[in-house]
């Protein structure tokens, strides 16, 4: 009887065994797909393009320790720019008041867009992958918003091509203190 709880026990011990080394092997052949535990901290960083017609704007970053992978978010205001009667309420207008044109020229949308409230404003977001072999970066998040006929545009570059994993954190620093601080300042609220 004694011997066969043994059996029995070790029966389970190796099963858990083999189970803990699978699951390791798997998640080291997986490890960009093995979720992480998500916690932005954004750090303002200097506007990285040159200047043009709509001037500089705010850039922010989060390092990869902190959301997973390094994700970079620029913001611009567009004053007068938006469509004053429907807002950023489609893609067309979204992809419209973008700056998807300072990151690069070749683009595919990755699905529709879908529509967002940052604070007392409302407009769109929708994803990207970036098809240009040589940029080191894999996807955007174009996000527009606007007040009026004025429109403030977040282009958001993300080091993978998962961007539904950090769009909701993007979205939830869009509406905190820095970012609003900065748009009713900006435009002139």
């Amino acid at each position: 009887m004694r011997s066969r709880r043994l059996v029995i026990a070790l029966a389970f011990a190796a099963g858990g065994l083999a189970g803990a080394l699978i699951a390791a092997g798997w998640l080291a052949a997986n490890a960009d797909v093995a979720t992480t535990i998500v916690r932005p901290v954004w750090t303002e960083v200097q506007w990285p393009f040159p200047i043009d017609q709509w001037g500089k704007g705010k850039a922010f970053r989060c390092r990869a320790a902190d959301c997973g992978t390094e994700v970079k978010v620029y913001l611009r205001a567009k004053i007068g720019f938006c469509n004053c009667t429907t807002g950023v309420a489609d893609d067309e207008e979204l992809e419209r008041v973008s700056d998807l044109d300072l990151i690069g020229d070749k683009f595919a949308a990755r699905n529709g867009g879908t529509p967002v409230i940052v604070a007392w404003m409302k407009g769109r977001s929708r994803s990207y992958t970036l098809v240009s072999s040589n940029l080191r970066h894999k996807s955007v998040i174009l996000v527009a918003f606007n007040d009026r006929c004025d429109v403030i545009v977040a282009t958001v570059v993300l080091g993978h091509d998962r961007p539904a994993e950090i769009e909701s954190h993007v979205i939830a620093f869009l509406n905190g203190k820095a970012v609003l601080s900065w748009a009713e300042a900006t435009l002139g609220l």
